[in-house]
């Protein structure tokens, strides 16, 4: 601990008596605390220093806030630099609080320093004039890990397809104009057949199985191009990508069943909801809570595992489901000016969450049920973008 100081204030009508706040950067974070002073009665000891974002460093400071008797700490969401505090400070017991930067932000015509930012966030916090973000626990913030992961693969396997598709338009091969999936099993035999050398489009036709709805005479068509040498070499380049992404794919979505079997908690009986087709030996087994949420429309596995990773599985956090829907950023914020109330934009929210739902929401339009009839119903009128939606955020506020 370097750079100290002191100093004493009023004490007003605090809610919290003993704080502390963390102003992080990404090699360090400047650390503030409020705490009473010992002599005289209702005055305030403020201190600031600096620390190191290293973990000794960070470990010396959970002990010394220990001995402070602080028993709230606060920090601004940094990008990822707040994770070491967060984390080794609540491994030590001390109650740390994430707070939004929008919460936090100064006053206007402030100096802005790490130092002020700290004696902010420390006042504001004793005071309670913070809200604290929602921090998964340890277990959920890995699964995260792996579904966010496994997102982020997908997206760039289907970008190394897209640029194979484009390859072959360069190379005037309209494999993708006859048949829906130039990767499935068909199509994937005739692109090794063409890397392989093979350039008779009616050799390359007769690769085609019986699913494949073209004649062979539009595939004759689509494959007679100027297929080179340099287009194999870079088809083969991204296809072995593509495959290479498809199993590191696959041994995310095994580490995700395994770590959600180890995680999620399965349902009793006592609602007397049980699924009659379970396996079994003449026992009827209690859903998960994958299962479960694979019974809305639109939800399925792999959607329903990101929805556990991104909200958890103790719904004990968002006191109803406005709190959870607000959360994600999936209502509209009111804005009222005298008479007029008007609703805004929701926001950005969690986009791996947001995009999981929206997901969810095109799969359900597409069904027969009471959610795909309200969609076709509502598109009518008020378009896609609204007619997905939730009824809540759609409504907008009352």
């Amino acid at each position: 601990m370097a750079e100290t100081d002191a100093e004493e204030s009023e004490q007003g009508p605090e809610l919290v008596e003993r704080v502390a706040a963390i102003d992080i950067a990404k090699a360090s974070g400047m650390v503030c605390t409020r705490v009473p002073h010992e002599d005289k009665p209702g005055r305030r000891v403020q201190r600031v220093w600096h620390v190191a974002a290293t973990s000794g460093a960070i470990l010396d400071l959970a002990d010394h806030l220990i001995c402070q008797g602080v028993t709230r700490v606060v920090m601004e969401a940094t990008s990822t630099y707040w994770k070491p505090f967060f984390f080794l400070l609540e491994a030590r017991g001390l109650e740390c609080w994430l707070v939004n930067a929008r919460d936090v932000k100064n006053v206007p015509g402030r100096p802005k320093t790490d130092r002020l930012d700290a004696v902010w966030l420390a006042k504001l916090a004793e005071r309670g004039m913070l809200r604290a973000s929602f921090v998964p626990p340890k277990p959920v913030r890995e699964l995260r890990d792996l579904t966010r992961s496994r997102a982020v693969l997908t997206h760039e396997r289907t970008r190394h397809k897209q640029r194979a598709e484009k390859l072959l338009e360069d190379a005037q091969i309209k494999l993708s104009s006859v048949i829906s999936d130039i990767f499935g099993v068909s199509g994937r035999a005739m692109l090794e057949a063409l890397i392989a050398g093979e350039r008779s489009p009616r050799a390359l036709a007769d690769l085609a199985h019986g699913t494949i709805k073209a004649s062979p005479q539009a595939l004759q068509e689509a494959l007679a191009g100027g297929f080179e040498e340099h287009h194999a070499f870079m088809l083969r380049m991204l296809l072995d990508t593509v495959d290479y992404l498809t199993m590191q794919i696959d041994k995310l979505t095994a580490r995700i069943t395994t770590r959600l079997t180890e995680l999620s908690t399965t349902h009793d009986d006592r609602d007397g909801d049980r699924d009659d087709d379970r396996p079994g030996q003449g026992m009827l087994m209690p859903l998960t809570d994958v299962e479960r949420l694979d019974e809305i429309p639109g939800v399925g596995p792999a959607t329903a595992q990101v929805i556990l990773a991104e909200i958890g599985t103790d719904m004990s956090v968002f006191p109803t489901a406005d709190h959870l829907a607000s959360w994600a950023r999936l209502s509209p914020r009111t804005f009222q000016s005298g008479p007029k109330n008007t609703s805004g934009p929701a926001g950005k929210g969690n986009p791996w969450l947001r995009g999981a739902l929206g997901e969810a929401a095109i799969s359900a339009a597409r069904t027969d049920t009471f959610l795909g009839a309200r969609y076709r119903r509502i598109v009518k009128r008020r378009g896609d973008s609204v007619a997905e939606l939730p009824a809540g955020v759609r409504d907008g506020p009352a």
